[in-house]
C-alpha cells in the first residue's frame, strides 16, 4: 500500500479524534487485512473514486460511539437512538474529507461519495488489485476502527472527466 496515500487518512483520523474527544488518540494497531474485516459496533462506510478507487469505513465501538455522540452532543445518548449513527457518519466524513483534500493538495485528484451507515458485518479485503488497512485508535472515548481498501488499476481510478474534479461531501 503506498504511504502517501494512507497517511492523510492517519493524520486526519487522529487529529479529528484528539480535537473532538479532547484527549490524547494513540494508533495501536496497523495491519494489511488478509481477511474479511468484521464490523466492530457503528460504522460509516465512504467511498472514494479518482486517481485511486476505494472505500474507508470508520468504525466505533458500540459504547465508543455512545460515549462520543455524548460528548459531542453535550449530554447523553441512549442505546439505539440516531446520534450515534449520525455522530459517526459526521466523523467519517470530517476525517476522509480532510485526508482527500490533502491529497487533492498533492495533485491527486478524487471525488468522495456521502457516508453511509455500513450495517453489514463485514467491510472489505485486500485482493490482487486492491489492498486493504485495518489501524485501531485507543482514544479517551475508546477504540475507533479505520478499514481502508483501496484498488489499484481499476477502471475507475484511470479515468479523468470534469465530473471527477468535483468534491462532494
Amino acid at each position: 500500500m503506498k504511504i502517501e496515500l494512507i497517511q492523510p487518512f492517519i493524520n486526519s483520523t487522529d487529529a479529528v479524534l484528539a480535537e473532538m474527544l479532547q484527549g490524547e488518540v494513540e494508533v495501536t494497531t496497523v495491519a494489511m487485512n488478509e481477511e474479511v474485516y468484521k464490523r466492530k459496533g457503528v460504522a460509516a462506510s465512504v467511498a472514494i473514486r479518482g486517481d485511486i478507487v476505494g472505500h474507508i469505513i470508520f468504525d466505533l465501538e458500540p459504547e465508543t460511539a455512545l460515549r462520543v455522540a455524548a460528548a459531542l452532543a453535550g449530554g447523553e445518548v441512549e442505546p439505539g437512538e440516531p446520534m450515534a449513527r449520525e455522530t459517526v457518519c459526521e466523523l467519517a466524513n470530517i476525517v476522509v474529507g480532510n485526508a482527500v483534500t490533502l491529497l487533492n493538495d498533492q495533485g491527486y485528484s478524487f471525488k468522495v461519495s456521502p457516508p453511509l451507515v455500513h450495517t453489514a458485518e463485514t467491510g472489505f479485503v485486500g485482493n490482487i488489485q486492491s489492498e486493504a488497512l485495518v489501524m485501531c485508535f485507543d482514544t479517551p472515548s475508546g477504540k475507533a476502527y479505520l478499514n481502508i481498501a483501496m484498488e489499484y488499476g481499476h477502471p475507475e481510478a484511470t479515468r479523468t472527466s470534469e465530473a471527477s474534479h468535483e468534491r462532494v461531501i
